[in-house]
């Protein structure tokens, strides 16, 4: 019979982190229970980061899905700090044995020889350039990465190769690499996501404990855009019942920053996330956790969650096409665009390895 690990934290201890609990993985069929049996009371530290590093084997994991407008992605961690309680990621931690509660934004992992390892595969005599994404599943910029710097040393593989690449953060660590990037975007090779959820500091400390403040974020997209970077701002997700009222709020910010486009994903709750997210609820918006969960499950005739491709990223039904037409108008109003200009791919061309004889002719 299969048996969950079952752990909700007490809230001292998972003070500055998202999930409120640490249920275990779909694949972990035992069941632990803390509780030895003596009712007193023990004085348990909280949560501190762990980063284990692993030697990567490939890096650029490829899909098919029609939804989303690249083809291939790297990511150079597993987990990620920022503990955003809605993330669609947080699965991919049972893979691990961890789970995707608390264990993913504490258990992190690293691959220091990422670039590396992401070089040789775009060396390879079959490889047909395409843009690359990063920060579609873990964020790049999480706090970590400032001490490790395996992003950076990716990033500088790609500009070395003049390879195009699409960049999503909510993390401002993303200005330490200006430099580069700026490098990059004067050859039409890099554009950038910024994710702004919400302007409200209280419910993103909520629901994006680790993550820089709103207008700390905006501030990001001025640094980006004064750099001749093009930046897109991101409402993603809408949460129904708690950060839809800001739709119209968020974009006029992010115009206002200097962001060029726009675009939205509804908030989506696949596999563990679903749970997450209530027992999130349940103490950050008990006055309106039943209403959410309704938009929710109305969009997804009836579940917590589809994922048919053309409707897990927006849902459907009334309310998913008002929240479509209040963004299209807002965007119009502001003057952004839907998205940013393609990437060129003409310029791709690997540079000489080290031990490669320079061309005499």
């Amino acid at each position: 019979m299969e048996r969950r690990h079952s752990q909700t934290i007490d809230p001292d201890r998972r003070r500055g982190r998202g999930a409120v609990s640490n249920h275990s993985g779909r694949f972990d069929l035992a069941r632990v229970e803390e509780n030895d049996g003596w009712e007193i009371a023990e004085e348990r530290s909280g949560f501190r980061t762990e980063l284990t590093l692993e030697a990567a084997r490939s890096m650029i994991t490829r899909n098919t899905s029609p939804d989303i407008p690249f083809d291939r992605s790297i990511n150079p961690y597993r987990g990620c700090e920022h503990g955003c309680v809605y993330c669609f990621a947080r699965p991919t931690h049972a893979y691990l044995g961890l789970s995707p509660g608390l264990e993913f934004e504490t258990k992190l992992v690293g691959r220091p020889n990422a670039a590396e390892v992401l070089e040789r595969e775009l060396r390879r005599k079959n490889y047909r350039v395409d843009t690359l994404a990063v920060g579609t599943n873990t964020d790049p910029y999480q706090p970590v990465e400032r001490e490790q710097g395996i992003w950076r040393a990716c990033l500088k593989v790609l500009r070395d190769f003049k390879h195009p690449l699409g960049i999503v953060t909510k993390g401002t660590l993303i200005e330490r690499d200006i430099d580069i990037l700026s490098e990059m975007a004067r050859d039409g090779l890099v554009h950038v996501g910024i994710s702004v959820t919400t302007l409200d500091p209280q419910v993103a400390r909520a629901i994006e404990p680790r993550v820089p403040s709103p207008a700390r974020r905006l501030k990001t997209i001025e640094a980006l855009s004064a750099a001749g970077i093009p930046v897109r701002a991101m409402m993603a997700p809408v949460v129904p019942s708690i950060t839809d009222h800001e739709i119209e709020a968020v974009l006029a910010a992010g115009r206002a920053a200097g962001a060029e486009a726009a675009s939205w994903i509804m908030l989506r709750l696949p596999r563990e996330v679903s749970e997450l997210f209530q027992e999130w609820l349940s103490e950050h918006f008990p006055d309106r956790a039943a209403r959410v969960m309704a938009r929710v499950r109305e969009m997804h005739d009836g579940a917590d969650y589809s994922s048919e491709w053309g409707k897990r990223m927006r849902g459907e039904g009334h309310y998913a096409q008002m929240i479509a037409a209040r963004f299209d108008v807002a965007l119009k109003r502001q003057g952004l665009h839907k998205h940013l200009p393609s990437l060129r791919r003409d310029l791709f061309c690997p540079p000489l390895a080290k031990g490669d004889q320079l061309a005499l002719f």
